[in-house]
């Protein structure tokens, strides 16, 4: 199969590179480095500079690779910045999804995975949170993404489109050739490593929420194993194949939840060092829980969570940044 990974020399999408490439499909990378920064290692894969909203230009690349299916893991996804700047976050996530879309139509190709989030559910009625619970984003990047599944949708009903949403929750950990760098780092794992490897204070923020710890409770899932299931969901895009003759809409995760304050303590366990933590207020558009319930995956895809434990997506995260230089201080 040849494939099409949008943002593929990101954080998440270095590593479905990597897991595509090992499963001998053939990989186009479609990235404009806006978000991440480094090198990452796409060994077997084409690397092509550009950005998804360029309809036009999509569409030749399309048709002059030959592509079969597309793997879109580019998006805008910082919390924060989305209710700060819902702009550029409309712009950039459903302005360019739509385009994407389009250049898809235009080229006659209809497989698509979504890489999509859990951000979907705002803050749900029920924990695990089933496919199927009420959508009511409470931040514009969880809008943004609801919005561009419900358009593939629609391009499935119309237009023949057979996509995959993969909704998944936070992910952690590296391969052994990629990981994790953004620049400002927004996730709890990477700012808690650097805040050992540098010395200085990590801020917890948000102390007051309606859990056991009065921290977020998330459910973190291993890079490695999104990525596998990147591959499957692909592979389920097939003509012919019945899961795929509407959005198919999955959750992913490890099925358990942690607070923030228990993240903490596990990075402390297994690298044998203490924190400084200082409490500051809460961020914007935050839900207090998101744990996926993850049957669906397992029992459409045949996928589950190998590696998602916080020990191994702790102690993977640390060697890779090890091997690079030290981030910006700590903040969350």
């Amino acid at each position: 199969m040849r494939v099409l990974v949008t943002g593929g020399a990101g954080y998440v999408g270095s590593v479905s590179v990597e897991r595509l490439v090992e499963a001998g499909h053939e990989v186009v990378v479609l990235d404009n480095h806006a978000t991440g920064f480094g090198s990452p290692d796409l060994t077997g894969a084409e690397l092509v500079d550009g950005t998804y909203g360029d309809r036009d230009a999509v569409q030749r690349l399309l048709e002059d690779r030959g592509i079969e299916a597309v793997l879109h893991c580019a998006a805008r996804s910082v919390v924060p910045e989305s209710v700060r700047n819902p702009s550029l976050y409309y712009v950039e996530n459903v302005q360019g999804g739509i385009a994407l879309l389009e250049a898809m139509r235009l080229a006659g190709v209809n497989r698509l995975v979504i890489s999509s989030t859990a951000a979907v559910y705002g803050v749900p009625e029920e924990v695990p949170i089933p496919e199927d619970a009420r959508l009511q984003p409470i931040n514009t990047y969880g809008e943004t993404k609801r919005t561009l599944e419900t358009a593939a949708g629609w391009y499935a009903s119309a237009h023949g489109l057979r996509p995959v949403a993969l909704r998944y929750f936070n992910v952690a950990g590296a391969s052994e050739r990629n990981g994790e760098r953004h620049e400002p780092e927004p996730h709890l794992i990477p700012n808690l490593l650097t805040s050992v490897r540098t010395g200085l204070p990590f801020t917890l923020t948000g102390v007051d929420y309606p859990t056991p710890d009065g921290t977020t409770i998330r459910d973190y899932l291993h890079v490695l194993d999104l990525a596998e299931a990147h591959r499957a969901a692909l592979e389920a895009t097939v003509p012919g194949d019945p899961r795929t003759d509407g959005l198919l809409a999955l959750n992913l995760g490890s099925g358990r939840g942690f607070g923030v304050r228990e993240v903490i303590a596990e990075v402390e366990r297994v690298l044998g060092q203490r924190l400084e933590v200082r409490e500051g207020p809460r961020r914007g558009g935050d839900p207090p829980a998101l744990v996926a319930k993850i049957d669906r995956a397992r029992e459409v895809l045949g996928w589950t969570p190998e590696r998602s434990t916080l020990e191994a997506m702790i102690g993977s995260a640390w060697a890779y940044q090890a091997r690079r230089e030290p981030a910006a201080p700590a903040d969350s």
